[in-house]
């Protein structure tokens, strides 16, 4: 069923970025976009993770260059019953993470040095543990198709603000037409984002707490990485907007249009959920709102039941 679902929102997607084509270059502008959607949709299935690693300038550590990370990513890994994915790191200090790759087999996580420096163990552990859950799922391939779709999308939206406002137009399009498609094309890949990905954050939660047993760390979480990314800016994550579904949180500052659409549920909501699925696990008393993080370098820090 996934694979029908990324089938379905390939097609739709290639069916976007060929209208956006047309609006530009009329026939041969949609055939054109046709066959760069063709290549694209062959590249993203392959290679999309790498691009979108790419993008947020992540490196690959090992148990050597990061231990206590690959450690966790290991044995919270073990528990899910995965294969181990790529562990990779960002140098970034807003808290955020993300999991990428086409399936459970080429699978990549991928966190922020912020992260390992604002959170507690049991925290880091929870969010690896969410991002297990999206592998677990098979929602990576969905999620970063589109992220790397809906980029070239808003990209090729660009490309009318300089090309389909000066030419002799047999579709009556215009600069008045032109400003509306460079405007509307990527709202509406954001609308796709938005509806690949909210409900599959509640589902991440939700198993990447069973995962970890610790539901209301992976609240603390949230709720620490979500006021920090309202403080400290994702400069990547500026610059790729089109990626932002891919992190727990949303990594954008706001100061762009592109926050407006935002790819996410809200935290307090998410929060909420994580709360009734520690009372069902028969766990209480411990609060989900940020506390300060334990004193000392986060390889010190208190180790959680699975470590």
């Amino acid at each position: 069923m996934n694979y029908l679902r990324t089938a379905i929102l390939l097609a739709g997607l290639t069916a976007l970025f060929m209208g956006v084509g047309f609006l530009i270059g009329g026939q041969s502008g949609a055939m054109i976009a046709l066959v760069i959607a063709a290549a694209m949709n062959f590249v993203a299935y392959w290679n999309a993770d790498s691009l979108v690693l790419s993008m947020h300038g992540a490196h690959e550590v090992d148990a050597r260059g990061a231990p206590d990370l690959y450690r966790i990513v290991g044995e919270l890994t073990a528990r899910a019953g995965l294969p181990m994915p790529r562990v990779f790191l960002m140098d970034n200090p807003q808290p955020n993470a993300f999991a990428t790759g086409r399936n459970p087999q080429h699978a990549a996580v991928a966190v922020t040095t912020g992260l390992l420096q604002m959170l507690s163990e049991d925290e880091i552990a929870g969010v690896i543990a969410h991002e297990l859950a999206h592998i677990k799922n098979h929602d990576t391939l969905t999620m970063t198709i589109t992220a790397t779709i809906a980029g070239a999308i808003s990209m090729l939206a660009q490309f009318g603000l300089f090309f389909g406002g000066n030419r002799d137009s047999n579709n009556g399009m215009g600069i008045i037409g032109t400003l509306a498609m460079v405007i509307l094309a990527p709202i509406a890949a954001m609308l796709v984002q938005m509806a690949i990905s909210r409900t599959r954050e509640y589902g991440a939660d939700e198993m990447g707490a069973r995962i970890s047993g610790r539901p209301l760390a992976l609240a603390a979480a949230l709720a620490r990485i979500d006021n920090a990314a309202h403080q400290i800016e994702n400069p990547d994550a500026e610059q790729h907007p089109a990626t932002s579904h891919l992190f727990i949180i949303n990594p954008l500052s706001g100061a762009r249009m592109d926050n407006l659409f935002a790819t996410h549920p809200a935290t307090e909501n998410r929060i909420a959920a994580l709360r009734e699925i520690a009372a069902r696990m028969g766990q209480r008393g411990q609060d989900a709102a940020p506390q300060a993080r334990p004193s000392g370098p986060w390889g010190n820090a208190r180790r959680g039941p699975w470590g």
